[in-house]
């Protein structure tokens, strides 16, 4: 039996109406892009895709020609993801072009052309802060380098070509001597004239304040010449990075960007002492998970750790710089074990391969290996550090506070974490964009290290250059 016109009429409506709710409902539920990034690096390059929902997704490379394809469900193309053509840089190391297109109604593809071999990593993280879902590719390469032994090329480098502006200067200034002037280079003895170029280094060039400054023209003996060789490492540790920016000033610093300011003209003056070589645990925009930065310091045989960060706080009052050292128990202040909870947590804003973690010894590592050995000598870094930069500016505290820092726990480095100043008071912040502050905050820290070493020689590892 039929139905009458005017109720078929409003059964179909219902249906259609049934039919466009359902429709809608299925739209709603694709993804869509809201943003993408790129982080290139030495070490390795992020991807980023931040999107409203999660996004199923996999990946597979190619050898010939070398390409990372990534394949993208439940999406379709919108403004924001074409946008990453446009934010590859030429200067990637391992990202040579980028293609991006719909591969099937519902299924978005990148094609990453490389530039050399990787071992991807592809994982997802939750909403966090200011982010909403993210899936991250890693680009790590599929042979890292040795990063002692670039610190070691660095200075060998770095001896050549002082060596080498000597000399040119020394031959430019007996160019321009009058014509009349006394020859001095023939009587010099014969041997004299063959010797190699790096002999031509007079002792007054050292800097007499040296750690391993020595007079040239006497011989040398066993221990001297160990400890002229030896080579003193110095991690530097500028925090935050890449996603995660740190801390935000109220006229818009960024805690990321003055950190690795202030470690790189610091890099600049400890690579300028003579057996001294800094390693930055991050020398550009990019993001660092925390044990990775203990993991770098042990690489390289770390002599010291030293994490730079700003300070914030949630009223704009708070001022000062402070030291901080790892705690075996209880934080010494509730302010201390704030600042570390809060530290400690960079790793969920900045994204960590919670699979790649949960396999690596280093786990084990920052959980277990703190030792009282390593406490008591990063309290008399802490010390000689703090008394240095509150001749800079205002203190916090007085005293190196300790807390529980993740990224203090190597066991056998001493290691502290400083506060140069609060980004979150207006003026501090002013001061921390200056300059010619920066460059005394990194004078005192400076001083500071050395003042260490003057007083807790690193004679314990013998690593011959």
């Amino acid at each position: 039996m039929s139905l009458p016109g005017p109720p078929r009429r409003r059964a179909m409506q219902q249906l259609g109406a049934v039919a466009l709710l359902l429709g809608q409902s299925e739209i709603a539920h694709g993804a869509s892009v809201l943003a993408v990034r790129l982080w290139p690096a030495t070490d390795y390059t992020r991807l980023t895709l931040e999107s409203d929902e999660p996004l199923p997704a996999r990946h597979f490379t190619t050898d010939d020609p070398p390409r990372l394809v990534l394949d993208i469900d439940a999406l379709e193309l919108n403004p924001a993801l074409r946008d990453l053509v446009g934010k590859l840089r030429a200067d990637d190391p391992y990202i040579a072009g980028l293609r991006i297109a719909q591969h099937q109604p519902r299924t978005v593809r990148l094609v990453l052309e490389l530039k050399q071999p990787v071992a991807p990593q592809q994982f997802a993280l939750a909403p966090v802060a200011a982010y909403r879902h993210r899936l991250v590719i890693d680009l790590y390469p599929a042979r890292p380098a040795d990063p002692l032994l670039v610190l070691i090329q660095e200075r060998e480098r770095a001896q050549a070509l002082a060596a080498q502006a000597v000399q040119d200067a020394l031959g430019d200034f007996i160019g321009k001597l009058p014509s009349q002037a006394p020859v001095v280079a023939p009587v010099m003895p014969a041997a004299a004239t063959t010797a190699p170029a790096s002999a031509a280094l007079p002792a007054p060039l050292r800097p007499a304040s040296g750690p391993v400054a020595v007079a040239a023209a006497a011989p040398l003996g066993a221990d001297e010449q160990l400890r002229l060789n030896r080579l003193v490492v110095v991690a530097l540790d500028p925090g935050h990075g890449g996603e995660d920016p740190g801390a935000v000033g109220p006229n818009g610093l960024r805690e990321k960007d003055v950190v690795l300011a202030i470690a790189l003209r610091l890099r600049e003056r400890l690579n300028a002492l003579p057996g001294v070589r800094a390693m930055l645990t991050r020398d550009a925009d990019y993001f660092v998970p925390l044990h990775e930065r203990v993991r770098k310091a042990r690489r390289v045989q770390a002599d010291l750790f030293v994490s730079i960060h700003a300070d914030a706080f949630i009223t704009p009052a708070a001022r000062g710089a402070s030291v901080f050292a790892l705690s075996e128990g209880g934080a010494s202040s509730s302010a201390a074990r704030w600042l570390a909870n809060k530290e400690n947590a960079a790793d969920l804003v900045g994204g960590v391969n919670g699979l790649a973690l949960a396999d690596s010894e280093v786990m084990r590592a920052m959980l277990d290996m703190s030792t009282a050995a390593q406490i008591k000598d990063s309290l008399r870094l802490g010390r000689e550090v703090l008394g240095h930069i509150g001749r800079v500016g205002a203190l916090h505290k007085r005293g190196v506070e300790q807390a529980g820092f993740a990224v203090l726990k190597a066991p056998d480095i001493p290691s502290i974490l400083v506060e140069t100043a609060f980004i979150s008071n207006p003026d501090e912040e002013a001061l921390l964009r200056d300059g010619e502050f920066q460059q005394r905050l990194v004078e005192a820290l400076l001083t500071g290290i050395r003042g260490y070493f003057l007083r807790n020689p690193p004679l314990a590892r013998q690593r011959l250059l």
